[in-house]
């Protein structure tokens, strides 16, 4: 069997929620009996999520360690522990060495294991709809895999996929609707692929469409606030919802270089209005930090709940408990890189500056000062823990923002965004830009400083083609940004050694 077909093995057979995906060769009737509820369909649905947070996907790899080293973000040296070493390895692009080729394994076949069980539940919902009394929940469970599916999918083709501006080298991806391991999913180049995508978006748009809580209740209300027909339709924020579903969209279209699309989407859910009236979600920076919220939880438009986050996250980022910096265990950055972080910017009242950051620092063995990341750290004794610091930002109210200001050629629109923006971080003495192309290279930096240890600097620097990283070792280009793709028996790009 190939080893993709492996990789979809372990899918199937991963225990989730109520071990629902134990599935074997020859056992269809058991994934039947999976889907013969609908309370069977909720539980292969929170296998999905717990799938996605786990540390080989979003739980870690793709927000805090691996992608940001691949960005150059952290300041790591040669270990003998092994995941410092898989960091420092895509640090310094040696993609074929043992430890950046295990991780990015882990990495690829995480994603397609949260693919292959979205697929299930997309293909059961057709197949055994029938057990649905409420066509609404059925939508939005199905409407939810769509957007789960091609939310990873987008990253594959931002992490393996061939530059967005289209030149270079071409290169072929599998995007999988499969549910069988003795299935090898479909590859498609650039175009086929990108159409597959806007297809997963587009169905998951229209099954949540009108079906979805959000158009009834806030947010805020959601989170506990309202009784519903089943717990299952509240906490919007942790699940893939429609207004979610738009932001990823406008994640899309801005990586594709369409940026019209991705400018009426971005003022779609910046104007947008919920029933009461209200704007469905606006930035929550200023009153989240005043909170102590470093992860911006209130403007959260997904989030995946991660109950022992701050754990796992403190063994390498160390965050407020660090004592002493040691650079084989830890990730964090020296003390200049936190003032070329934030160059440029009003340091004195920046939220993000002085809350995101342990900004005395710490010192390693020699004296030499570091400053350790606070965002996933809290104090035990904090309230709404669950809904207020354990969680995986993944999509925020301040990306749509950058991605409005990034794609309109109005300067006095970018302008009257960028000054909302900026007070939100308790900047509102921000000078406006004089030109579209400043308003530009400001973005290119705010995605470093907002979305540290939340995985979009590599994106951001591959769709703009950046010829050089902040940190990294000389020029950079499609050698870089092309991660080859795992070992396979079958490989259409060749583009291992």
């Amino acid at each position: 069997m190939k080893q993709i077909g492996l990789w979809f093995a372990m899918a199937l057979l991963a225990v989730s929620c109520n071990d629902w995906l134990d599935v074997r060769p020859g056992t269809e009737s058991k994934e039947e009996e999976q889907f013969s509820s609908v309370q069977g369909f909720y539980d292969a649905l929170t296998g999905c999520y717990m799938a996605l947070a786990d540390q080989n996907v979003y739980g870690e790899r793709l927000t805090m360690s691996d992608v940001e080293a691949l960005a150059c973000l952290w300041e790591v040296t040669e270990s003998e522990n092994t995941r410092m070493m898989e960091c420092y390895e895509l640090t310094n692009r040696n993609y074929t060495s043992d430890k950046a080729r295990a991780a990015i394994k882990k990495i690829y076949a995480g994603l397609y294991n949260v693919i292959a069980q979205a697929s299930m539940i997309i293909k059961y919902a057709d197949e055994q709809g029938g057990v649905f009394t409420d066509e609404t929940v059925r939508s939005m469970i199905q409407g939810e895999a769509y957007a789960m599916r091609a939310y990873c999918q987008l990253d594959v083709l931002r992490l393996f996929g061939q530059m967005p501006q289209g030149a270079g080298r071409q290169v072929e991806l599998p995007y999988s609707a499969t549910t069988s391991i003795d299935e090898t999913p479909a590859y498609y180049g650039f175009d086929g692929y990108v159409k597959k995508l806007e297809e997963d978006l587009t169905a998951a748009e229209k099954l949540l469409k009108g079906n979805d809580p959000v158009f009834e209740h806030s947010f805020a209300d959601l989170n506990g606030k309202v009784e519903l027909n089943s717990e299952y339709q509240l906490y919007r924020q942790f699940r893939l919802n429609y207004w979610a579903v738009r932001a990823l969209h406008a994640r899309m279209a801005l990586y594709l270089g369409r940026t019209d699309e991705a400018l009426a989407i971005a003022r779609e859910l910046i104007g947008a209005t919920g029933a009461d009236g209200q704007p469905v979600m606006t930035m929550s920076g200023r009153e989240d930090f005043k909170a102590g919220y470093r992860l911006c939880p209130s403007e959260c438009l997904f989030c995946l709940s991660k109950y022992n986050v701050k754990t796992y996250s403190s063994e390498f980022l160390g965050g407020g408990g660090l004592k002493q910096y040691n650079g084989t265990v830890h990730l964090a950055i020296s003390g200049g890189r936190y003032q070329a972080l934030f160059e440029g910017e009003n340091t004195a009242s920046h939220t993000r500056y002085l809350a995101c950051w342990n900004g005395n620092g710490v010192q390693d063995m020699y004296g030499y000062p570091y400053i350790p990341l606070m965002k996933y750290w809290y104090d035990e004794e904090v309230q709404d823990q669950t809904l207020r610091f354990q969680l995986i930002p993944m999509l925020r109210m301040s990306e749509v923002y950058l991605i409005a200001m990034e794609a309109s050629a109005d300067i006095e629109e970018v302008n009257d965004w960028y000054r909302e923006y900026m007070i939100q971080h308790e900047v509102p003495d921000a000078v406006d830009f004089a030109s579209v192309d400043e308003a530009r290279q400001w973005i290119m930096d705010e995605y470093r400083r907002e979305f540290f240890a939340e995985g979009q600097m590599f994106y951001t620097y591959k769709r703009r083609n950046a010829a050089q990283m902040l940190w990294g070792k000389g020029p950079v280009g499609e050698e870089t940004y092309l991660l080859p793709l795992p070992e396979t028996e079958y490989n259409p790009n060749n583009l291992q050694n």
